[in-house]
């Protein structure tokens, strides 16, 4: 199958265990203190979600309005950076968070521990003006090795692996497709990994992108019921809000 992502993937010994919005189970989503706790509770990769500022700053943050997950009210894209980051981004999850704030992403690198992987969901193009600021990120030092830019806007990733064709993309969707990596097979781009949500995905769904060298690391799995068949399946990484409970269950099979 052609225009597929080289992941070596096939022949690794368990799940990496992917801290959905950090520890989001636990801990304010997109805050450093979600991050760093899922770092200690021993995740392999963290997924996180970046928006556009008015200023062109890359701001950790779900959606596209301050609204759910702050003290503030507004549209990402439409405040500062300086002006968001003002924002109260953990009282909201409990008072013994109070402070954190909307990090910016380069934040998230420098405190994030080096072998710790990072899939950075781009969660809206804005026309274009995300791409090349994603782009100069990621080509500053060593970022672009331990990255992997997921979407669910596919022809934003495709743009943006033609312009640096040495990045990791991995396809966000929801739809239980009739062959997933088939689907990587038309993208036209190298596809690292395939992130499906969790119920969409089945044995052979799972042999087939292994066959093909695609990753798949389906998303958000919680429950101990559904991360054992997640692992029961094979696939190569679980995107959950407690790490903790998967690295528990990991160990002890």
């Amino acid at each position: 199958m052609g225009n597929v992502g080289e992941t070596n993937q096939t022949a690794y010994l368990r799940p990496l265990i992917i801290g959905h919005r950090g520890a989001a189970g636990e801990a304010p989503e997109n805050t450093m203190a979600s991050f760093l706790l899922a770092v200690e509770q021993g995740c392999d990769m963290i997924e996180l979600d970046v928006h556009l500022t008015a200023d062109g700053k890359l701001a950790v943050i779900h959606d596209e309005t301050l609204d759910r997950t702050t003290d503030r009210k507004g549209i990402i894209r439409g405040k500062t950076y300086a002006e968001i980051s003002e924002a109260d981004a953990g009282s909201w999850f409990a008072e013994r968070f109070r402070g954190e704030r909307v990090p910016l992403l380069e934040e998230v690198y420098e405190a994030v521990p080096q072998h710790v992987q990072i899939n950075v969901e781009v969660k809206n193009g804005y026309g274009g003006a995300i791409e090349p600021v994603m782009d100069a990120f990621l080509g500053d030092g060593d970022r672009l090795q331990r990255t992997v830019v997921s979407s669910f806007d596919h022809k934003l990733l495709a743009r943006m692996n033609r312009s640096r064709t040495d990045l990791k993309i991995g396809l966000l969707y929801a739809g239980r497709l009739i062959d997933h990596a088939g689907y990587a097979g038309i993208m036209g781009c190298p596809v690292y990994s395939l992130h499906p949500h969790f119920h969409s995905i089945d044995a052979e769904d799972v042999a087939r992108a292994k066959d093909a060298g695609i990753a798949i690391y389906p998303w958000t799995a919680n429950h101990e019921a559904d991360l054992q068949s997640l692992i029961d399946l094979g696939v190569a990484g679980i995107i959950t809000d407690f790490p903790v409970r998967l690295k528990r269950m990991l160990e002890q099979s």
